[in-house]
């Protein structure tokens, strides 16, 4: 079993029991109990757990331990190219952003962007951002420059997106200027996809009432599918990514009329 692979079943476990044993994780795992401890080190130094006497406990709100793993994962690259997308973005339009760690970090560098820190002209919203993901709701509600606008929708426990009927009831009735879509896969041929079709309907729904689309993902996504199709790539005007994109793949997404920029 890989690192990554134990770290998100010690998460599931703690997220799961607020707690966990050394000893019944490395039984449970099919490893030393050295490498379990090893790992509670490490994930303890991340503040994702709190070390105790043969084990750990959950650190804060246990359902936060998913996303915050997530987060910390490639977090240099998913930063960078949340800073890259928010600068896509002009003030006064209204953006639709999808959810995902990738989105989170976009929707953070549109809270500090120094021209967005207004009440906007004429007292219109500096920004007007609509959204299914409630993180990203949490963090932008607060800022009173923006008019953040909640899709409404069941919420998953995953990813903290809201899907469903009454997501799409309120997306049928709006238009974006642009909408930013995080993605769990990028194939080069066939579009953008996400690992549950929920969520897909959801972002499907955002890029067709979008005058210009951009997919934020870093390059771990490129070139592979998940389960549910989110759009053709004829939808998708820009990609946002880091320099580990293969040039073979950024040259098969020119030649797609996607506009690719690595960060």
């Amino acid at each position: 079993m890989s690192r990554d692979a134990r770290w998100s079943a010690l998460l599931e476990l703690v997220g799961r029991h607020g707690r966990v044993d050394v000893e019944d994780a490395a039984k449970a795992l099919d490893v030393s109990a050295a490498t379990i401890r090893r790992d509670l080190d490490q994930l303890a130094e991340q503040r994702l757990l709190t070390r105790t006497r043969g084990g750990a406990v959950a650190h804060g709100v246990g359902y936060e331990l998913a996303l915050r793993y997530k987060e910390g994962r490639n977090a240099p690259e998913k930063q960078a190219i949340g800073r890259a997308v928010a600068d896509l973005i002009a003030a006064g339009e209204v953006v639709g952003l999808t959810g995902g760690t990738t989105l989170t970090e976009v929707a953070r560098s549109l809270a500090v962007r120094p021209d967005l820190a207004g009440d906007g002209a004429a007292g219109r919203p500096a920004l007007t951002v609509v959204t299914n993901a409630l993180n990203i709701a949490h963090e932008l509600a607060v800022r009173p420059q923006f008019k953040t606008v909640v899709t409404g929708g069941v919420a998953r426990p995953q990813s903290y997106e809201l899907t469903g009927p009454l997501a799409a009831g309120v997306l049928g009735e709006i238009t974006l200027d642009v909408a930013v879509l995080g993605v769990n896969a990028l194939d080069t041929g066939r579009g953008a996809y996400v690992h549950h079709e929920g969520e897909a309907g959801v972002n499907r729904l955002l890029a067709q009432q979008a005058r210009r689309v951009v997919i934020a993902a870093d390059s771990s996504k490129i070139g592979k599918r998940a389960f549910a199709r989110v759009c053709d790539l004829s939808l998708v005007d820009v990609l946002v990514t880091d320099r580990g994109i293969a040039p073979e793949e950024s040259a098969r997404l020119t030649e797609a009329g996607v506009t690719v920029i690595a960060v």
